[in-house]
């Protein structure tokens, strides 16, 4: 192989490169923006099932203390009610 054809597929790799390069780069812009809407989504997810925990203790008839020990696995009130 000559010097010019090897120069020639040398250019050839190298331009090649560059345009992978830059196809990694924009695979990890839209990776990084799907990540940050994916978090986002859990979040909202997240605090809406937070509120409506919240709207469900405010609702009880049961105590701070009973609900707790449920929530920590005790079983008051599966025993008193």
């Amino acid at each position: 192989m000559s010097k010019m054809a090897k120069a020639s597929q040398m250019v050839l790799i190298e331009c090649k490169i560059e345009k992978a390069q830059e196809k990694v780069v924009r695979s990890k812009e839209r990776y990084d923006v799907a990540v940050t809407e994916l978090k986002q989504l859990m979040e909202k997810k997240e605090a809406i099932i937070k509120g409506k925990l919240m709207e469900a203790i405010t609702r009880s008839d049961k105590s701070y203390d009973e609900i707790l020990e449920f929530l920590t696995g005790g079983d008051k009130l599966s025993k008193a009610g």
